[in-house]
């Protein structure tokens, strides 16, 4: 299929794709810090640069969006119409990456959560990161 966008516009639409501070992310961060937890962000010197890390719990949560981080069974998780080839490569080396900087991380002993972009504003997910994170109070971070 050939894609319906010129590649100028094409160009422009993904160039307003950001990595970081997306939609999804910046939710959580809301969410965990209302909830009375507090963590650093992005931390270059950890594998695949975590969203959320809490250094004192040697914890780290990743916001991971459907389309780019290949959330299986998920409908936001469709491969594009145009250009097939591409797109599968490009999103299984992401979600293949992603599995390696897990493992990384959990070889150096950080516990690690990954929350999906559609399981955001579900009920259980502040039961899920108090269960992953522990009990809130004083923490160093």
């Amino acid at each position: 299929m050939v894609d319906t966008l010129s590649p100028e516009r094409r160009s422009s639409i993904m160039s307003r794709i950001r990595s970081k501070n997306t939609v999804p992310e910046l939710a959580v961060r809301i969410l965990v810090h209302g909830m009375g937890y507090r963590f650093r962000i992005h931390r270059r010197d950890l594998p695949g640069s975590p969203d959320l890390v809490f250094p004192s719990r040697r914890k780290v949560i990743f916001v991971h969006g459907c389309f780019w981080h290949r959330h299986r069974k998920c409908a936001l998780s469709r491969i594009p119409k145009s250009r097939v080839d591409f797109w599968t490569a490009k999103l299984n080396a992401n979600a293949e990456r992603d599995i390696a900087n897990i493992q990384t991380l959990r070889k150096a002993d950080w516990k690690v959560l990954v929350v999906w972009e559609c399981q955001i504003g579900g009920f259980d997910l502040g039961k899920r990161i108090t269960t992953f994170l522990g009990p809130r109070g004083a923490e160093a971070c």
